[in-house]
């Protein structure tokens, strides 16, 4: 899997995305991801990508070229175009279930914004899709680009040692998880719970699935709601 992120701030992915475990998939070759400065693609003697908008009002607006010119010579070599996504606060709330969906993407092209936004004719002409990881604005699309790259990237095959790494996890089964606990069995006269040092796989197995359950009707009883419902229909 291949994505690409366009943005003011390529220095700020590249801190993000070449550490831990997304950072060595990276120097294993395992994903993809690059970083594209905007500015190297304006033709502005002084690299603006910016204006002030049409119309008045506060901020200033990025520039459809300097943008269009990035995505040119980024897919110019591609087979195919790239499922182009730009990260906005209008956009769809991102999830689990979009994560999933976006693993099975060969390219991905990543947008991110800046100061007010982006001109609305670069996204009518490249963009497939706007995504927001939540009902709040951020000075720029960077920090929702990394949260969604990390959850698409950690997905791919062999990033992380096994998918039961993360098909057990909170959400992915439409679940919340189940706790965990490691040495010492007994901390600040806190014990862990004896089913889990009995060694039992499937007392074990059935006593998560009972957290899980218990956690999601507790915190998200939403979640539960859908997940009985898909269960229902299964």
């Amino acid at each position: 899997m291949r994505i690409d992120i366009a943005t003011l701030f390529p220095d700020m992915c590249e801190a993000v995305l070449g550490e831990s475990i997304i950072g060595r998939a990276r120097k294993a070759g395992k994903i993809e991801i690059y970083t594209h400065q905007i500015r190297d693609y304006t033709t502005d003697k002084h690299r603006r990508v910016d204006d002030i908008p049409y119309g008045g009002g506060m901020g200033m607006v990025m520039q459809a070229d300097p943008i269009y010119r990035c995505y040119l010579a980024v897919t110019e070599k591609m087979s195919e175009k790239p499922h182009v996504i730009y990260m906005s606060p209008k956009g769809t709330v991102f999830t689990q279930q979009k994560a999933v969906e976006l693993v099975e993407k060969e390219n991905i092209f990543v947008l991110c914004g800046h100061y007010e936004g982006v001109d609305q004719r670069i996204i009518d002409k490249i963009v497939d899709e706007e995504i927001s990881i939540g009902d709040y604005v951020l000075t720029g699309g960077e920090l929702p680009a990394l949260v969604m790259c990390d959850a698409i990237a950690r997905m791919c095959d062999g990033v992380l040692s096994s998918e039961i790494c993360f098909e057990e996890e909170s959400h992915y089964d439409g679940l919340l998880e189940y706790p965990h606990y490691t040495r010492p069995e007994v901390w600040d006269g806190r014990t862990v719970p004896s089913v889990l040092l009995t060694g039992h796989h499937k007392n074990i197995e059935n006593w998560r699935h009972s957290e899980s359950l218990k956690i999601t009707a507790q915190r998200r009883p939403d979640m539960l709601a859908k997940y009985f419902d898909k269960s229902d229909k299964a």
